[in-house]
């Protein structure tokens, strides 16, 4: 009889395999500096997990209770070889949130001394982000950021950067707050017309006239086109 369970198990294991790197796959692509040979050891250890300890009383398939596990058991790898912690990470997005919600209302985006003057421990959470995220040659930086360098002083970069801010922050105030509000929700915090709808109590319609209409004048003040 024990035998037969353990037979069964290793058959559980091989024919799920395929799920764990499909899952790993995904990740990576996700997470492009992660190691794929790691994301599918962390996941098969999941995998047998997930077989040990699968209920088929509880309702879901072995198969749907086993992406959970391998997922999650990849992104428990993942964060233990973060050098940065979740609560630092934290308090950058929810100031990061906090930004651009304060942009709706006030028209323009308030500065980074601004914010940490709001949150005081942004500044310390930030720094320590910066300094201990690692940056890879092989790809992008992130939006917005930049790679310091004794040219960061020059007169006239500085200069430029701040004409197209000041630009862009000109082109908002020329949006109606409800407009600004839309454009936020969705470039910024990556909500869907229907839930932009919901959270400002408008139709999905109304939603998606405010984003055209808020893009199209966004465009015309910035370019001087339609």
């Amino acid at each position: 009889m024990c035998s037969e369970l353990g037979e069964e198990r290793e058959e559980q294991i091989r024919r799920l395999f395929p799920l764990v790197k499909k899952i790993a796959r995904r990740v990576h692509r996700l997470i492009p500096s992660s190691d794929l040979d790691d994301l599918v050891g962390e996941g098969s250890l999941g995998l047998i997990r997930a077989v040990d300890s699968f209920d088929s009383r509880r309702g879901p398939s072995l198969a749907n209770y086993a992406s959970r596990v391998i997922a999650g058991a990849m992104l428990n790898g993942l964060r233990k070889l973060d050098p940065v912690s979740e609560r630092v990470r934290r308090e950058v997005r929810e100031a990061d949130r906090e930004r651009y919600e304060l942009a709706t209302q006030l028209g323009e985006l308030p500065s980074q001394q601004e914010m940490e003057r709001r949150r005081p421990a942004l500044r310390r959470a930030a720094t320590h982000a910066y300094r201990y995220t690692p940056l890879s040659l092989d790809g992008p930086l992130p939006p917005g950021e930049c790679v310091p360098g004794d040219w960061g002083a020059d007169p006239g970069n500085a200069a430029a950067r701040q004409s197209e801010n000041d630009r862009i922050h000109s082109a908002l105030r020329r949006l109606s707050i409800r407009q600004r509000h839309v454009l936020a929700l969705h470039y910024f915090q990556g909500k869907s017309l229907h839930q932009i709808g919901q959270t400002l109590s408008i139709s999905p319609q109304r939603a998606s006239q405010l984003h055209l209409a808020g893009i199209r004048n966004l465009r015309k003040a910035l370019h001087g086109t339609h």
